[in-house]
């Protein structure tokens, strides 16, 4: 098709067009918010789905025979994943080695019925022990956790939230106050780690020798505080996204499923004893 056929767009058609289309970038954000750890910020990934769809409307030549919305959704999708990456501490090789441990980790849990140790893990992967600690590391600190060490605090940090929306806001800190709950539910030396490792920044060398333990196995340790803490929040928030244990009926399985439900039921308690109402009535009936 020659220049003098080709169907050109003036550049209030264009605009016209990107924002009959704005809706689409709302529900391609969710979308990907329901795919991605709850700290990710909702606005920067809006911001960069609009960015590239007026990009998208300048750039469309509908004598492709291809319809503007699926043009649109392939350049806004590459454009929430380049600002995902942008956020990421954690390289690809590095964030693809955790999920083959991760993977390896949840066979061998069933195949065990307890939480297998890096050796198990390396030997699995063919990998060494060493290896498997130094992956776990990399992934932990690249991990944002939005965890408090002050002592009137508890255990989170109400991190500021950049203009973030009501509904944004309310979400946000029930996810805190579950999270709070989920590290309090811990086992004693989980909790420790978690305290320690994250929340002081404490070496592992340190915390081992506390503890009586290796390294290798503070980072089994660490590795098990997070599967924890990851499997109470997806439960609570991101069913969908909850991963079934490969062997419901196994001990892993039952011990995950008593700690969910006691990160739950510390929760509700929670909330009852925020709620004013809630306590006169608990001290009326007492």
């Amino acid at each position: 098709m020659n220049a003098s056929t080709t169907t050109s767009l003036s550049i209030s058609e264009r605009d016209q067009l990107a924002v009959q289309h704005v809706p689409l970038v709302a529900h391609l954000v969710r979308e990907t918010m329901a795919r991605v750890p709850s700290y990710m910020d909702r606005n920067d990934l809006h911001s960069a789905g609009l960015l590239a769809l007026v990009q998208a409307a300048r750039a469309f030549d509908p004598d492709r025979g291809v319809p503007f919305a699926g043009y649109a959704s392939t350049r806004i999708r590459g454009a929430l994943v380049d600002e995902l990456r942008s956020v990421d501490w954690a390289s690809r090789s590095v964030r693809r080695r955790a999920r083959e441990i991760e993977a390896a980790r949840t066979r061998l849990a069933a195949a065990l019925g307890a939480f297998p140790d890096d050796a198990a893990v390396a030997e699995a992967l063919g990998l060494r022990p060493e290896d498997v600690c130094r992956a776990d590391s990399e992934v932990a600190r690249a991990v944002v956790v939005p965890l408090d060490a002050g002592p009137n605090a508890g255990f989170i940090e109400q991190l500021a939230g950049r203009g973030i929306g009501p509904e944004d806001a309310v979400l946000r800190e029930e996810r805190t106050q579950y999270l709070a709950a989920a590290v309090e539910a811990l086992p004693e030396r989980l909790q420790h780690v978690v305290r320690g490792y994250f929340l002081e920044e404490r070496p592992m060398a340190e915390l081992a020798a506390e503890l009586g333990v290796t390294e290798s196995r503070i980072s089994q340790l660490r590795a098990e505080a997070l599967v924890l803490l990851r499997d109470a929040l997806a439960e609570a928030f991101d069913p969908h996204l909850a991963q079934p244990h490969p062997n419901p009926d196994g001990v892993a399985a039952r011990r995950r499923l008593a700690y969910t439900s006691a990160v739950a039921a510390s929760y509700a308690a929670r909330r009852t004893l925020a709620n004013p109402r809630a306590r006169e009535s608990l001290s009326s009936t007492a």
